[in-house]
This record gives C-alpha cells, structure tokens and sequence, in this order.
C-alpha cells in the first residue's frame, strides 16, 4: 500500500506536474524565439484534460488489444521509473541494489511502446514512423549507456543509484573532463529519447503527419501526451543526478538549488531544439555511432584513469 502511495505521489502528481512545467517553460522559450507570445501556463495541462474527454477511435485494420495496452504501458513504466529516482533522492537508503540496472530499462519502454503501437494500428505512416524510432533506439542507447559508466565509475563501480547519489552529491557543477564529455554525450540522447528536434524524425509532422501517434486520438493520445510530459521531468532530472550533484531534498535551499540545475538543462534541450533543423534517420544514426559513441568512450576511458 505505501509503495502504491508513493507511485501515486512521486510517479504521477509530483513528476507530472513538474513535466508539464517543463513543458510550458520548452513552448514559451520556442514561442518567444519565434516572436510569439506563446501558450498560458496551464496549457500543456488544458490539452491532455481535453484529449480524455475526446472519442477514442481505432483503426478497423488496429490490433485493438495492442493498440490500446501499449500506451498505458509506457505510462506505467515512467511514473515506476519517476517514483525510483524520487526514493532515491529523498531516501537513498530505500534502494535496491541494481536499481540503476532497471531505470535505464524502464526508460527504453516508453519508446517501445511508440513503437508498438505505430505497427500495430495498422496504417503505413505509422509503420514507417515506428521503424524510424527503431532505428534511433539501436543509435542513441549505446552511447548514453555508456556515458552513464562515468558516475558508476566515480562511485566506484557501484549500481545502487542510492550509493552513486551519496557519493555525488556535492556541488552544483560537473566534475572534471570525463564528467562533462559524458554530460554531453548523454544530453544529445535525452534529446533524441525526448523525440525532439533535430532527432524529431519518427514523428516529422511536415512528412509523415505524426508518424507512429498519427492513428492515436483521444484517451490513448493523451497517454502518451502525459507520457512525454513525464519524460521531460524524469531525463532532465536524471542528468542532474547523474552529473551535476543531484538534487538535494533536506533544505529550502538545496531545494531551490536543484530545481535551478533541472531548469538548466530544460532550457540547453530547448535551445538545442530551436538552433537545430531535423535530421534524416541515416545521418542520425552515423552521429550517434560516430561522434557521439566517441565521446562517450572517451570519457569512460579519462574517468578509469581518474580524470
């Protein structure tokens, strides 16, 4: 009962309502550079309430259980992957050993599910912006993975994200060269695991009219709407811990101090999204096996000699 409490609170009312911000914060920054004036706060929040009031249509050629399982699925693994990070700043001592093992699983369901429901709604666009997401997961995991190995091996090899947190948290900024080629590294992927430009290429409305989403209205479009919303608190938030000496829960101060070094990286993905134009798949993909996956061993290599 206390761990379904806690998912209710971290996993959905604290990190959703954070993501949303985030959200607001992504669409009025865009907005201005755009010379627009931009959505009211609680817009992000106005658009998923209006989607579950909306009918929610399937496909005839849809595999219906899969098609509406899917979303709730990646639904489910955020806020489980929300309601871990948020113990284990709070309360490191509550974590399991191999938990870090089971958040960067968990943090590959949400494009799964993408992906599973494009095929199985049974339109082409989708299937084709479902193929897309595929091929940018094969690019992107290899080198956040290993950008991650930098804090593990700073800990001292450990996979207790409670431990990796214990031992990381002291001062605001990232520490040495390995931490900061491993920050960048990992930044570039959270934009690509974001879906946002220029990694926007499953979705690229302007071609494929949405990609795999084009056949979702409705309950399951607000799903995955509150999903993404979701993801932008829990990859932000994960940097922060990971490299920029996490978010410290103990004080107004260290409150205040780690909700600024989460707006910091909102507003780096920001500008990256708004200074980039979209990419095709295959430049996509030689980026992140190229200079990107170079970085990142880069780093692993510096952090093993202590740098």
């Amino acid at each position: 009962m206390v761990y379904l409490i806690y998912l209710f609170i971290y996993g959905f009312i604290l990190s959703a309502g954070i993501g949303l911000f985030a959200s607001w914060v992504d669409r009025k920054v865009t907005a201005r550079l755009q010379y627009r004036v931009g959505p009211p706060l609680l817009q992000p929040l106005t658009d998923i309430v209006k989607l579950l009031g909306k009918e929610t249509l399937i496909p005839e050629s849809a595999s219906r259980a899969i098609f509406l399982g899917a979303p709730l699925i990646g639904l489910a693994s955020v806020m489980v992957t929300a309601t871990i990070l948020w113990i284990n700043t709070i309360n490191p001592q509550q974590t399991f050993l191999g938990d870090l093992i089971v958040t960067l699983y968990l943090l590959t369901i949400p494009s799964l599910a993408i992906i599973v429901t494009g095929f199985a709604s049974g339109n082409p666009l989708a299937s084709l912006g479902s193929s897309r997401e595929m091929k940018l997961i094969l690019g992107y995991e290899l080198p956040f993975i290993l950008a991650i190995f930098v804090p593990i091996i700073k800990s001292g090899y450990s996979l207790k994200l409670g431990e990796i947190l214990t031992i990381r948290h002291h001062g605001m900024f990232i520490s040495g060269i390995s931490g900061l080629l491993a920050f960048l590294a990992a930044l570039l992927c959270v934009q690509a695991k974001l879906g946002l430009a220029p990694f926007d290429i499953a979705e690229a409305e302007t071609e494929i009219i949405g990609g795999p989403l084009i056949e979702c209205s409705g309950k399951t479009l607000a799903a995955f709407k509150l999903t993404k919303s979701i993801l932008f608190f829990i990859l932000p938030f994960f940097l922060v811990l990971m490299f920029m000496g996490g978010w410290q829960t103990q004080s107004a101060a260290g409150i205040a101090l780690g909700f600024l070094k989460y707006l910091a990286v909102v507003v780096l993905i920001t500008v990256i999204r708004n200074t980039n134009p979209r990419v095709r798949i295959d430049q996509a993909l030689r980026f992140f096996w190229g200079p990107v996956t170079a970085i990142a061993i880069i780093a692993v290599a510096l952090a093993m000699m202590g740098l």
